[in-house]
């Protein structure tokens, strides 16, 4: 028992604006660079092109495509380079090297973003305010990119596809399939966890499917968004909601290795307690170069446990781990804090409370605990509202939380990876903590992603 005073005891998907060329062998321009989208008439004949409209494939500055019918048309992107075809000529054969030959369901063999791995991308506006055109990048014979979910989930829901879907992880696909054309991407498994990858069948009320957090939070992407918890995933209204500020479901738990993650300058964080996941594995798009998603993290541990051996965590563990992260864990400030009451980010809370920050520390640790940042709780407290995290710790201070923040990392397109979603207690199992997770998405921008955290509609 802890005593007062003392230690414990999207899409944002911008893929290759094409139009996907039929499997009948042709002939399509390809070339060096371009930027802006127009249209142009190719000559009649057999695999013959125009001049003046760009090229299929997103480069240079051929004209239009044609085929061996006649007549035809094409779109492509204006440039500055002098185009050069790209002739299909074997069913057979891949020519652009995206692992889908034409007989195989490759629709535009000339562009390795056009195959059935590849996701559909929603037009874009450009510099001058016109509109892309709708590309059917995944070759299924119509433009279809991904839509929430996520509608009709219960709160209680425990079925770890379900908890894929409230983050808008909706279409599955499978790890060997029996054909080239159905290796799509997707969710291949989804299952809730404890902390260490161990299956956790039966979570309860650590976790929550939610419309919303109390009167002030909403979500982020589709109808519901994923809730954790350390201890219950519900607000005071709902049924099941703690009441305190601490609730033990599940006792000991076993981290991942290298975890709980220390701030060098607080004291060491020990064992872990009520830990929860969920784990996702996937299958990323041939086109995508990376992937976001966007969290909220409270704690009862703010603000009087800050920089303590008590900070509850919440990490989102990659494998195979990217470049950039910390431990495979993608989501920590610019100081590679790991998401604790530490994270540079929290900033819903009472001003008022300035006094209780790190208090605990300081009778630990003095003068070296750190100084409350400036300003001090610029978000208020109007996001803590309804959600138990504004009545249920007044004695310590109140309680905290950050703003909705982004986590994003880069993929290899096509390639298999997994994400669990995890956090805890640590120390002991009291002082309970929440994450909110929500808006999976894609990113397909054909530029570097890096790991970063950042708040919501601040740029990467």
């Amino acid at each position: 028992m802890r005593t007062l005073g003392l230690s414990r005891s999207l899409f944002i998907l911008v893929g290759a604006v094409v139009a996907a060329c039929s499997a009948t062998p042709g002939t399509v321009p390809f070339g060096q660079g371009g930027s802006s989208q127009s249209a142009g008439t190719g000559n009649s004949g057999s695999g013959s092109t125009s001049t003046g409209a760009g090229n299929a494939s997103g480069n240079g500055a051929g004209g239009g495509l044609s085929f061996d019918a006649g007549n035809g048309s094409g779109s492509g992107t204006t440039g500055a380079g002098a185009g050069s075809p790209c002739v299909v000529t074997n069913m057979n054969a891949d020519m652009d090297g995206d692992g889908w030959t034409p007989a195989q369901g490759d629709c535009n063999d000339c562009d390795p973003n056009v195959n059935p791995g590849a996701i559909d991308v929603p037009p874009t506006m450009s510099a001058d305010g016109g509109i892309g055109p709708e590309v059917d990048s995944d070759c299924d014979g119509k433009f279809d990119p991904p839509v929430p979910c996520d509608t009709g989930l219960a709160l209680d829901d425990v079925n770890g596809a379900d908890g894929a879907k409230a983050i808008e992880l909706c279409q599955t696909t499978v790890t060997n399939p029996a054909t080239p054309k159905q290796r799509t991407w997707g969710v291949l498994s989804s299952e809730y966890v404890r902390a260490d990858g161990t299956a956790y069948a039966n979570p309860g009320l650590q976790v929550g499917i939610q419309s919303g957090w109390g009167p002030n939070v909403h979500v982020q992407g589709g109808a519901n968004m994923l809730v954790i918890s350390s201890g219950h995933s519900r607000t005071t209204s709902q049924p099941g909601a703690c009441g305190s500020q601490s609730c033990s479901d599940e006792g000991p738990g076993t981290a991942p290795p290298n975890f709980p993650q220390d701030n060098p300058a607080c004291p060491p964080s020990l064992d872990i307690n009520d830990d929860i996941g969920l784990q996702v594995d996937l299958r990323a798009p041939t086109n995508a170069t990376g992937y976001s998603f966007k969290f909220k993290f409270y704690s009862m541990e703010y603000p009087y446990y800050v920089c303590d051996s008590y900070n509850d965590q919440f990490i989102a563990l990659v494998n195979p781990a990217p470049t950039g992260s910390v431990n495979g864990n993608i989501s920590f400030d610019s100081k590679h804090n790991a998401v604790s009451v530490n994270l540079g980010f929290f900033n819903v809370c009472d001003p008022t409370q300035i006094s209780q920050y790190a208090a605990d520390c300081g009778f630990n640790i003095g003068s070296t605990c750190p100084t409350p940042p400036s300003p001090y709780c610029p978000s208020g407290t109007a996001e803590l509202q309804g959600t138990g995290f504004d009545v249920w710790d007044k004695d310590s201070g109140g309680a905290g939380a950050t703003s909705w923040l982004t986590s994003q990392a880069p993929i290899k397109g096509g390639s298999i990876f997994s994400i669990r979603f995890a956090m805890w207690d640590t120390g002991d199992d009291q002082f309970d903590s929440t994450t909110l997770i929500d808006d999976f998405q894609w990113i397909a921008t054909g530029g570097t992603v890096s790991v970063t955290t950042t708040p919501v509609n601040q740029p990467q």
